[in-house]
């Protein structure tokens, strides 16, 4: 028996493997792409609450590009969500200098708040 076969029916080459012909397939080449924080915490919901979700971008090949895309929408929505709540709670550099420790723990509370918000928004919707 041969080790491949080709099947002109449907265009896919077959290996023996035991007593029976497999299909040889294989996944689409994705590009290398930095997944963050948030694209991380995404991925662990999507395994957790959405695997039909996750396993049909992991089989299309779409998966890393899906989850840089979402990492890049919630930095980017962080980063205006801590701008517009500095801004409206008058935390501003005058602040920063004329007393640091308030400063410090305005921002850090800012950061929480856009932190919770970016996370029921976007990563756990």
């Amino acid at each position: 028996m041969d080790k491949y076969i080709y099947n002109e029916k449907n265009g896919l080459w077959y290996e023996l493997q035991g007593d029976y012909y497999l299909p040889c397939l294989k996944l689409p080449e994705e590009g290398e792409v930095h997944i963050g924080i948030w694209g991380q915490r995404h991925l662990r919901y999507l395994k957790q609450y959405h695997r039909v979700r996750y396993y049909n971008l992991l089989t299309s090949g779409k998966l890393n590009g899906y989850l840089a895309d979402i990492d890049r929408q919630a930095e980017e929505m962080f980063s205006r969500l801590v701008k517009q709540l500095a801004e409206k709670e008058n935390v501003t550099e005058a602040l920063k200098a004329e007393n640091q420790m308030l400063w410090v723990q305005k921002m850090n509370n800012l950061r929480n708040a856009a932190m919770e918000i970016v996370s029921s928004d976007l990563i756990y919707a």
